[in-house]
C-alpha cells in the first residue's frame, strides 16, 4: 500500500494508451487441448492428429514413452488463419537417467511434418521449431537446451552440432525431472518470436523467466501447429499436458471472424460424445447418492467429505520445504557463482596494472639501484595466473554443484565430502601460493634497510609489491572463510534430509 501511494498515478491519457498498445487476445479452440476429458471414445482428440508413438489419454498426451528408438507427434488438422499468434504449452520430461535423449520440439510450420528425424517430425520444414533438446551431441555440455531454428524448407537440420550452426536464439535450461510442469510461452507478434520458460520449480503458473528472441523473423501466413518428441539410445517419458493456442491482433485492427458453422458430421459426433459424458455424470450421481444417503440435503456434510484434503499432511510439507530448501540453495550458489566471477574479474585487473607497471619502471629507469629482475617479475606473473587459474576451478565445482543440486530430488552426504575436501585441497594450494610470494619478498628486501617503493614519476594509482602482496593474502584468507562459512550451512540446511 505505501508503495502504491508513493508511486507518482498514471494519468488517464497514458493508461489509456498503455491498454491500447497491448494486442487484442483471443483463444482457439480449434488449435487447442486441455484435460481432463481430453481424448474422445475412438481415441482421438478433438482438431487434432497423431502419429507414431504418441498416446493421448483423457488428461494428457505421451508423445514418446521412455523406451529406446520412439518417435511421436500432434499436429492441428486444420492451417491456422491468424497471422500473430500466442501459444503456452506445458509439458514433462521425466526419466530414470541422469541424462536423457532426444527430445522435444514445438513447431508452426506451412505443411505437418507428421514423422521424420528432427525430433520425431520431418526434416527441411518451412516455419519456425523450438527445440528443447536434452542429448549433448557436440560434448559441449550445453545441454539440456532450448533452441530456436527457422528454416526456409530447403536446410537439413544440423543434428551433429546439436542445431548451434542453424540456430538464431537459444538458451540453456534443464526441464528434465522438475518437481512441477515446465510451461513454455511463445509469441509470435509483429515478425519478433520471443520464448518465455517456467523452469518448472514453483507452481506459479505465471512465473516465466526470458529464454531467447528473435526479430524480423517472417514466418508463413497460415500453418499448422505440432508437437514431437523423439529418443535414441537413451529414453525419457515426454507428456503434454496442454497446448494453448491465442489469436493476436494489432490494436485498432479487426479480428478475423470465426468460422460461422461447425460441419454437421463433426456437430453429431461432438453431441453424441456430450451425450455419453452426461449419462457417465447422471450414473454417478446415482452411485453417490445410494452410497452417501447420509448427505443428501446437508451440504456441510458433502463439504467437508470432499474437502478433507485441503490441508496438507505431514509428508507433503516435508516435501515442501525439501524443495524450497533446494530452491534457497540453488540461488545460493549463484550468488556465490557470481561473486567468484567478480573476484576473477578483479584478478585479471590487478595482474594486467603490475604488468604494466613494471614495463614502465622498466623502461624509464633502467639501471635504476634495486630495481627487480625479469625474472622475479615473470615469477610474480606466474603466480597470479596459477591463483586466476583456481579461482576458474573453484567456479567450475560451483557450477558442476549448482546442476547437481537443480537435478537431484534425494542428495546424499557423498556430494558434500567432495565438496569439502575440494575445498580444503585449494585451501593448502593457496597457503603454498602466500608462502612463495612470502619468501620472494624476503628475498628482495636488504636486511639492514627497509624495503622502499623505487621513485617513480606521478602516476595516479602507484602500488607499492607489498602492498599488492597484502591485499593478495588477505583476500585470499576472506575468501577461505567465506567459503568454509557456506559449507557449514549448506551441512546444516541439509540436515533435514
Amino acid at each position: 500500500l505505501l508503495l502504491a501511494l508513493g508511486r507518482p498515478a498514471l494519468s488517464g491519457a497514458q493508461a489509456t494508451e498503455g491498454a491500447a498498445a497491448a494486442p487484442h487476445r483471443r483463444f482457439e479452440y480449434k488449435y487447442s487441448f486441455k484435460g481432463p476429458h481430453l481424448v474422445q471414445a475412438d481415441g482421438t482428440v478433438p482438431f487434432w492428429v497423431h502419429t507414431g508413438n504418441a498416446i493421448p489419454s483423457a488428461d494428457q498426451i505421451r508423445i514418446t514413452t521412455s523406451l529406446k528408438s520412439q518417435k511421436g507427434s500432434v499436429w492441428t488438422k486444420n492451417k491456422s488463419i491468424f497471422e500473430y499468434w500466442e501459444v503456452e504449452v506445458t509439458f514433462r520430461v521425466t526419466g530414470r537417467g541422469r541424462i536423457g535423449a532426444d527430445g522435444l520440439a514445438i513447431w508452426f510450420t506451412e505443411e505437418q511434418g507428421l514423422e521424420g528425424p528432427v525430433f520425431g517430425a520431418a526434416d527441411k520444414w518451412n516455419g519456425v521449431g523450438i527445440f528443447f533438446d536434452s542429448f549433448d551431441n557436440d560434448g559441449k555440455k550445453n545441454n539440456p537446451g532450448v533452441i530456436v531454428v527457422g528454416n526456409n524448407g530447403k536446410l537439413l537440420y544440423d543434428h551433429q552440432n546439436d542445431g548451434s550452426t542453424q540456430a538464431l536464439a537459444s538458451c540453456q535450461r534443464d526441464f528434465r525431472n522438475k518437481p512441477y510442469p515446465v510451461r513454455v510461452k511463445i509469441t509470435y507478434y509483429q515478425k519478433t518470436l520471443t520464448v518465455l520458460i517456467n523452469n518448472g520449480f514453483t507452481p506459479d503458473k505465471e512465473d516465466y523467466e526470458f529464454c531467447a528472441k528473435v526479430e524480423d523473423m517472417v514466418l508463413p501466413s497460415q500453418g499448422y501447429f505440432g508437437i514431437s518428441a523423439a529418443t535414441g539410445g537413451l529414453a525419457d517419458d515426454h507428456d503434454v499436458l496442454s497446448f494453448l493456442t491465442f489469436q493476436l491482433t494489432e490494436p485498432g485492427k479487426e479480428a478475423p471472424t470465426p468460422d460461422a458453422e461447425i460441419p454437421q458430421k463433426d456437430k453429431e459426433k461432438y453431441q453424441e460424445e456430450f451425450e455419453h459424458f452426461q449419462q457417465e455424470l447422471d450414473k454417478k450421481k446415482e452411485e453417490f447418492q445410494r452410497e452417501h444417503p447420509d448427505v443428501q440435503g446437508q451440504p456441510g456434510k458433502l463439504f467437508e467429505l470432499f474437502f478433507n484434503d485441503v490441508f496438507e499432511t505431514v509428508s507433503d510439507r516435508e516435501l515442501r520445504q525439501i524443495f524450497e530448501g533446494q530452491n534457497r540453495i540453488h540461488l545460493e550458489i549463484k550468488q556465490l557463482n557470481r561473486q567468484l566471477d567478480m573476484i576473477l574479474d578483479e584478478q585479471r585487473k590487478y595482474v594486467s596494472t603490475v604488468t604494466e607497471e613494471i614495463a614502465k619502471r622498466g623502461a624509464g629507469f633502467p639501471g635504476q639501484q634495486g630495481q627487480i629482475s625479469q625474472q622475479e617479475v615473470e615469477t610474480v606473473v606466474k603466480t597470479q595466473e596459477e591463483v586466476i587459474r583456481q579461482v576458474k576451478e573453484i567456479r567450475s565445482s560451483v557450477t558442476d554443484a549448482l546442476r547437481s543440486i537443480s537435478g537431484a530430488q534425494h542428495p546424499g552426504s557423498a556430494g558434500v565430502y567432495e565438496t569439502t575436501q575440494h575445498f580444503n585441497d585449494i585451501k593448502e594450494h593457496l597457503h603454498i601460493v602466500k608462502k612463495d610470494i612470502e619468501h620472494l619478498v624476503q628475498r628482495n628486501t636488504p636486511s639492514s634497510e627497509k624495503q622502499k617503493c623505487p621513485e617513480l614519476p606521478p602516476f595516479p594509482s602507484c602500488l607499492s609489491t607489498m602492498h599488492f602482496f597484502i591485499f593478495v593474502a588477505v583476500q585470499t584468507v576472506l575468501f577461505i572463510g567465506y567459503v568454509m562459512y557456506r559449507s557449514q550451512q549448506e551441512a546444516a540446511a541439509k540436515k533435514f534430509f
